[in-house]
């Protein structure tokens, strides 16, 4: 699109009608929302999970759209399972257009107390995983690259410390952060963009707690919206609209950037 069709039109850089998407961890919080927002959109969803129960929810929220959908039951956690979620998307519509890997795991605990198992797990969902993806992506996408997006999803405890027993977690999100600003890099010649979210704690199945109205849950979401300068804690649909923006046209010349949808919890 020229610059001055991108003026005149400016919707137009939102278009997405008939690309392809993958998206891991589609059945939860933010996975489904983002899914139903790229289907509404026009796009044609392959989504992956690892409970076919929640896959077949999410993907009836797709399909409400009138988009079409495919499921995937698995998690990638092996080069296998990527490879089978990218090669489910080539057997439905093509090589892929768009890449979101929403899927990833927590297990607080202090460092003394957490076992290499526990700490190995976190590291392997939420970095091994989105490497092993973004590897399957390229393959399959091949030298036609040319507007190709993934997008990632980090956290403001990629660049923030927690004494919550966060020891596996933030260097987790810290390595989506490298792996975010490298592929940018590799890949920026071949056309395609590679960006992250960074939330604070939205709702979620692993987050409810917080939500909840019982000692523990006021106690948690008072400390952490007391550092929001928003004042509150976000909830899945307030990612949706930078999402969009990243796996747009809109975003074709940001790359490698790691962007905090915080209510300014960073800032601070």
């Amino acid at each position: 699109m020229s610059p001055q069709a991108a003026v005149r039109s400016p919707l137009s850089l939102f278009e997405l009608a008939g690309k392809v998407a993958v998206v891991t961890g589609a059945s939860g919080a933010y996975g489904r929302v983002v899914s139903t927002a790229l289907g509404a959109l026009g796009c044609r969803l392959v989504l992956a999970g690892g409970s076919q129960e929640s896959l077949a929810a999410a993907a009836d929220d797709v399909a409400a759209t009138g988009a079409e959908v495919r499921t995937v039951c698995r998690r990638p956690d092996s080069p296998a399972d990527a490879e089978e979620i990218v090669s489910a998307a080539v057997r439905s519509f093509g090589a892929p257009h768009l890449l979101v890997v929403a899927s990833g795991h927590n297990h607080p605990d202090k460092i003394e107390k957490m076992s290499l198992e526990s700490w190995q797990a976190v590291i392997d969902a939420n970095l091994r995983g989105p490497w092993l993806m973004a590897r399957a992506f390229g393959e399959a996408v091949g030298d036609g690259g040319q507007g190709r997006k993934v997008l990632f999803v980090s956290s403001v405890r990629g660049r923030h410390g927690n004494n919550q027993g966060y020891s596996a977690y933030c260097p987790s999100k810290g390595g989506v952060d490298a792996l975010t600003r490298v592929l940018a890099t590799e890949w920026g010649p071949r056309g395609i963009t590679v960006n992250a979210i960074a939330p604070t704690v939205f709702r979620s199945a692993l987050t409810g707690w917080i939500y909840a109205d019982d000692e523990r849950g006021q106690a948690a979401r008072q400390r952490n919206v007391a550092r929001i300068p928003l004042g509150r804690l976000g909830e899945p649909e307030d990612l949706v609209g930078i999402s969009v923006y990243l796996l747009s046209p809109a975003s074709d010349f940001c790359t490698g950037q790691v962007i905090y949808v915080d209510g300014g919890y960073t800032a601070g």
